[in-house]
């Protein structure tokens, strides 16, 4: 097989529809556009306009309030902070720059929130924003510490 013989599927390119070109195309003089009116000027954007009726957007119900202010924590399990210390990618003092500068964690937003998920079996002593209670639980079961420097709990 050569470059000059690769070709696409039949069927699989369409060609350009090509409007404005001439009364022989079909789509000459207004282009398919029709005769005057707001839709045949450019520059239109009158989506989710239903002329006169109540649009979709409006009629379906709205559910649920989204807080302007909200914390969002960059979330790490267990699991993987174990998988990192075995890896030699971070030592037994952990802090919140450390699990970034580790890539275990890419930005820190708000704070790092810490799950229980996976198993824990090195001893280590962690500073982060956030931490579940079976991750409290199962950091001080290895003989560690896990230490929650902010309200979150």
């Amino acid at each position: 097989m050569k470059l000059n013989e690769l070709s696409d599927n039949p069927g699989a390119t369409k060609r350009k529809k090509r409007v404005g070109r001439g009364p022989g195309s079909g789509l000459g003089k207004t282009a398919g556009r029709g005769i005057k009116g707001q839709k045949s000027r450019s520059g239109v954007s009158i989506n989710g306009y239903e002329g006169g009726q109540m649009p979709l957007y409006q009629r379906l119900p709205k559910r649920g309030f989204n807080k302007p202010n909200r914390k969002r924590y960059a979330v790490v399990n267990l699991g993987m902070i174990q998988k990192f210390i075995d890896a030699g990618k971070l030592g037994e003092v952990i802090t919140e720059n450390e699990l970034v500068d580790s890539g275990l964690v890419r930005r820190k937003l708000d704070g790092v929130r810490v799950l229980g998920a996976g198993e824990l079996s090195a001893k280590v002593e962690m500073t982060v924003t956030g931490a579940s209670r079976s991750a409290i639980e199962a950091v001080e079961k290895a003989g560690g510490s896990l230490t929650v420097t902010s309200a979150a709990e």
